[in-house]
């Protein structure tokens, strides 16, 4: 999605080939191993079938019960090697999607709300296990050409249900707000999403807000990343009752659109093959 060269060669007459613009995404925020791996490969470098997707020397599969992620890959900007495997075991699997746009040409859904994690990297040396949560979105057209916007967020509840939040501005049309709770049961029921509250703008001015209970403010318990378009965070706040810790995502999509912003991602997002 945030790919400068796909970009590039999709402005092009016949757009772009999606298999030729392909990368694995890892993002490490431990102390004294902050890595941050996102190099796009061609097609001469990807494969495919019902079980498993190669990028490079990195892969994903799925056998049935559990996904597996094979990282091989080199951080940016100094080469660090990330190497290891991730497993997600989901709990249940959910095959709820839903439009978040008018159009419905962009869509999003939670394909494992709940699951467990097991991380067992050689390179740097971390290994944990802990929740995990797995979606997925999808698009027929640049994410520019609907949206202005969104904040998103995913919160574990003392039930252990989890509820989403997804508040879209659009260019065209009024706002769109998705507050969901996914129950263990495999329910999925909507609720009266809260009143929005601004939270701090970044380092880069983007402005983020969260949408929590207006007894309960919300609170930023860390930024993850920083970046002109896109922020990351960890936040507090109230919901459907309860104090919860979320995580949280802005993405101001004139800014990733510009052409100041697609000249520097290279330096994030580096292409081989």
């Amino acid at each position: 999605m945030f790919s400068p060269y796909y970009a590039r060669a999709n402005a092009r007459a016949g757009g772009a080939d999606p298999d030729d613009h392909c990368s694995l995404n890892v993002c490490l925020y431990g102390r004294g191993a902050r890595r941050w791996t996102m190099t796009e490969r061609g097609r001469s470098r990807v494969a495919r079938d019902a079980r498993r997707f190669a990028i490079g020397p990195s892969a994903v599969g799925w056998d049935g019960t559990r996904l597996t992620i094979d990282v091989d890959e080199r951080a940016v900007p100094f080469g660090q090697r990330v190497r290891g495997r991730v497993t997600v075991h989901p709990e249940a699997l959910c095959g709820f999607t839903t439009p978040l746009d008018d159009g419905g040409r962009h869509r999003w859904g939670p394909i494992a709300p709940w699951a467990r994690v097991e991380v067992d990297l050689h390179e740097p040396a971390l290994s944990w296990r802990g929740h995990a949560y797995l979606d997925s979105n999808e698009g027929d057209e640049p994410i520019e050409r609907p949206f202005t916007e969104w904040d998103w967020s995913r919160a574990s509840l003392a039930d252990g249900s989890t509820a989403v939040i997804y508040d879209v501005r659009q260019k065209v049309g009024a706002d769109r707000v998705l507050a969901l709770r996914f129950e263990r049961s495999g329910r999925v029921e909507p609720f009266e999403p809260p009143p929005r509250q601004p939270l701090p703008r970044t380092a880069w001015r983007i402005g983020r807000t969260m949408r929590t209970d207006p007894t309960q403010p919300a609170r930023v318990v860390e930024t993850l990343e920083d970046t002109p378009f896109y922020v990351r965070s960890v936040l507090e706040s109230g919901l459907l009752g309860e104090r919860v810790v979320s995580m949280h995502e802005t993405l101001n999509v004139p800014r990733f659109a510009s052409t100041a912003v697609r000249l520097m991602l290279p330096w994030r997002m580096p292409r081989t093959g």
